[in-house]
């Protein structure tokens, strides 16, 4: 078997242990003779696979009592619609755009009330985090909205928005898991879990109880309440049942490997590996802004369209996958999620230093 160092954004590098587990019950699930993708979501096996996912999780990310934990299909984007049909109760929200999918949740927002933009960094290519500590923070507005980590530009929050008192709701999509978070800052936070979780199709959303009500938009389907899916514990319909599984077997993986506390230790091990590099490089340039520098996507640049097509083309060629940029800004960006090994990262950069002494 010969596995690639994968750096895609999303679907994503996922740990070989857990792969090879899945690979051991995927016929027959700890002797029930039926792989999970085969039984029901109303059986006892897969209450406790979801019960067992659902308290990991909970532990991993010292989540209260007083906050919800949903799995719901559809991934990241679903929620740029089911987060204002639930909170926007005075049908008007603050948002903080930052790349291409906090500025899709404003724009979907923006179907069912007033979303006002507070602040934004288009005007330099998402290339920074704006100042958010004085912001102008609607009087009326039942929530503020921030994508904390921008895997397309590589940009993450250091320190979270002044709210003014307001709710802050974020999609922690690129950042889920990758270093400890204090649940209780946020009303809600939500992650499509095919980037640093599992497998592709399904969203965790996070969210305090005393939110979750009957008073949703009218309009509201009964399986876009926040109400409908924690009342039936996310079981309402039938789940994305074998991407619980792997997710459950991922917060499984971490808590062996250490916790958050030690995610993040690798986490900035790699990222400091990669951008120091990039510092130094008289070829490459990292094109974020120093302290808003995501640890998880490192979008780089040579500037040069041709040597850009010849260094993914080789990369990928020497098993370096899935570098090419975005196509909304070009170049190249490296993934580095949690189940990247430093290796990996290595690999890279020696690749890297090797391009630069032969096309400088």
């Amino acid at each position: 078997m010969s596995r690639v160092y994968n750096f895609s954004a999303g679907p994503a590098v996922l740990p070989e242990e857990v792969l090879l587990e899945a690979q051991a019950e995927l016929l027959d699930y700890q002797g029930c003779g039926m792989s999970v993708m085969e039984m029901s979501h109303r059986t006892k096996v897969f209450d406790s696979i979801i019960e067992g996912a659902e308290a990991d999780l909970r532990e991993l990310m010292n989540i209260p009592d007083d906050y919800e934990v949903l799995f719901i299909a559809g991934g990241a984007t679903l929620q740029f619609a089911q987060v204002p049909m639930n909170l926007m109760k005075n049908r008007v929200a603050d948002y903080i755009v930052t790349g291409q999918w906090a500025k899709k949740a404003y724009q979907e927002a923006a179907i069912y009330g007033k979303a006002n933009k507070i602040a934004s960094s288009e005007d330099k290519t998402f290339s920074y985090i704006p100042d958010c500590s004085d912001l102008p923070v609607s009087p009326d507005a039942d929530y503020v909205y921030i994508c904390e980590n921008n895997t397309i530009y590589g940009t993450k929050y250091k320190t979270l928005p002044n709210t003014k008192g307001k709710l802050l709701v974020a999609d922690v999509s690129s950042c889920f898991l990758s270093e400890p978070v204090d649940v209780t800052k946020y009303g809600l936070l939500f992650g499509g879990v095919q980037k640093n979780i599992g497998p592709a199709g399904m969203c965790i959303v996070i969210i305090r109880k005393d939110l979750i009500t009957d008073d949703v938009l009218e309009g509201t389907p009964t399986i876009m309440k926040y109400k409908t899916q924690a009342d039936a514990h996310s079981l309402y319909n039938t789940p994305n049942c074998f991407c619980i599984y792997m997710c459950g077997k991922v917060f499984k993986w971490l808590k062996k490997m250490g916790g958050l506390e030690e995610m993040k230790k690798r986490n900035e091990k790699k990222a400091a590996l990669l951008y120091d590099y990039l510092d130094s490089s008289k070829l490459f340039k990292g094109t974020v802004r120093k302290e808003d520098r995501s640890l998880m996507n490192v979008p780089f640049i040579i500037g040069d369209a041709e040597k850009e097509a010849k260094f993914v083309k080789e990369a990928d060629a020497a098993g370096l996958k899935s570098l090419k940029g975005h196509r909304s800004v070009g170049g190249m960006r490296a993934s580095i999620y949690n189940a990247m090994p430093y290796e990996g990262v290595v690999k890279l950069v020696e690749f890297m230093k090797k391009f630069e002494e032969e096309n400088l």
